[in-house]
């Protein structure tokens, strides 16, 4: 590592939300503080863990999340609770919502993660949420290593700044 890699700020982010959504944030930070230079750990642990598979199959739930409001007809709909329970109301704001980014010219999950991994952050998959879930790293990207909470830790406690997504 050079001098100046050594010396460069740091940044941690905790990944337990693996939701089309919750997706975005912690790759987008991930992206753009590793173009700023910054060296970026992500640690990928239960729910943010299927982030790290070869094959994503993102979903969009409109369950519990009452700031939720899609642009549609000139206007920003609220999907009330109620509608979630209704089948196929998911896998429509799915559509409907990568449907938008694709318009808006927003990168996908698959290519911010590709840019992560080209940009060489450090992504740790969590071992007790592999076994856990029976995963294997065969089943993730590559790239990924294995830890745990102390390797975690140990990353959390030199970082000048942790995020938890």
């Amino acid at each position: 590592m050079s001098e100046t890699a050594n010396n460069a700020k740091s940044l941690s982010i905790i990944v337990t939300k693996g939701t089309l959504d919750w997706a975005y944030p912690p790759f987008i930070l991930a992206t753009t503080a590793a173009a700023m230079g910054l060296n970026v750990t992500m640690f990928f642990t239960f729910y943010g863990l299927p982030l790290l598979l070869k094959k994503l199959d993102l979903q969009l739930s409109t369950l519990g999340n009452p700031a939720m409001k899609m642009p549609m007809m000139g206007m920003h709909m609220t999907m009330p609770n109620a509608v979630s329970m209704i089948p196929g109301v998911d896998a429509a704001a799915t559509k409907m919502m990568k449907n938008l980014t694709k318009k808006k010219g927003v990168a996908s999950i698959e290519e911010l993660r590709e840019a992560a991994v080209d940009s060489g952050v450090r992504m740790i998959a969590c071992q007790m949420t592999l076994d856990l879930f029976e995963y294997s790293l065969d089943d993730m990207i590559e790239g990924p290593e294995l830890g745990g909470a102390a390797t975690y830790m140990e990353t959390a406690t030199n970082s000048d700044i942790n995020l938890f997504i």
